[in-house]
């Protein structure tokens, strides 16, 4: 089936999120020469809202506009960071994923103006950060860091930075690499120390349903590995029903030999309490591990931990 002449991508309008859709264009034009691509920038709550994410739908407030848009046929294709796609509901009704794009790199990073390694920074030092995957981990290992709340793009992290709203910031990798501020990092935290986000890393194309043109157009762009990771977190994340205020962290991973094994961790807000599981598939698929990695944790207390959390 051939690809269609034109292509409207639909994404939120930060820097990061239009970078992340240049390499979705480049990839397109690689596989389809002939097709023109579109870009349609939307505004999402989760942009425009500086607060608690728990008081304007959580997660889905990254996603809503974007959505919308594609359901009413202003666009054909969203590009989302599966970090923001919510798991504990379903796509919106006649929504699909198409592909998942290779994974990027899911550790975080630590920005510090005088280049400090995390074990360097003095007892008092303010991390901003809004994550509650983050500041649990650092309450669990550098208790005594100081945790401040910082929302808004990374670049405008960047500049509350410059301006003295902290001492230093935690960032992902992957997004300074989209947006090419890797100059910044002044240490790359092993996943030891700081367990990263369900789907950390990965590009999400969505279409709707019936466009099947468009699905067999541009799912040759989805890469399999990546695909039994998100599948296996995501189902993971949705047995849990984890809600934005629940520090859960983990990520799948397909071995040289093809063997898929998935590592969560569920955390009080305070760090004091971590409930870990690790797993390999073996004949299981991804989503059947989700499911048991999932389960292991509940049998160690989640559902009461997540649920003790105000949200």
């Amino acid at each position: 089936m051939s690809a269609p002449e034109l292509i409207r991508i639909v994404s939120r309008d930060s820097p990061m999120a239009l970078a992340q859709v240049e390499r979705v264009r480049a990839e397109l034009a690689a596989l389809h020469p002939t097709t023109a691509t579109e870009v349609v920038p939307v505004r999402t709550t989760g942009d425009k809202w500086m607060g608690d994410l728990a008081k304007v739908e959580g997660k889905g407030a990254f996603t809503k506009e974007v959505d919308q848009a594609l359901l009413a046929g202003e666009a054909d294709l969203a590009v989302h960071c599966v970090k923001d796609i919510p798991a504990d509901r379903p796509l919106p009704a006649g929504t699909t994923f198409a592909a998942f794009l290779e994974r990027d790199d899911i550790r975080d990073a630590l920005i510090h103006p005088d280049g400090l390694r995390l074990d360097q920074l003095p007892p008092g030092s303010r991390i901003g950060t809004s994550s509650v995957r983050r500041v649990a981990q650092l309450a669990a290992s550098h208790s005594h860091l100081e945790c401040v709340p910082m929302r808004g793009n990374a670049n405008r992290r960047l500049e509350k930075l410059a301006a003295g709203e902290a001492d230093a910031l935690l960032l992902a990798v992957a997004g300074l690499v989209r947006i090419d501020r890797t100059d910044v990092i002044t240490e790359i935290l092993p996943i030891e120390m700081m367990c990263p986000p369900i789907g950390a890393g990965v590009l999400a194309l969505q279409c709707r349903e019936g466009d099947t043109a468009l699905i067999d157009a541009v799912s040759p762009l989805g890469h399999p590995a990546t695909y039994r990771e998100t599948t296996a977190e995501r189902m993971f994340l949705h047995v849990l029903q984890g809600h934005c205020n629940s520090p859960i962290a983990g990520y799948a991973q397909v071995e040289g030999n093809g063997e898929l094994s998935l590592r969560a961790k569920v955390f009080t807000p305070d760090g004091k309490t971590v409930l870990n599981a690790h797993e390999w598939a073996g004949p299981l698929d991804p989503a059947t591990l989700g499911t048991s990695v999932a389960v292991s944790l509940l049998r160690q207390g989640a559902r009461e931990l997540i649920d003790g959390i105000a949200h």
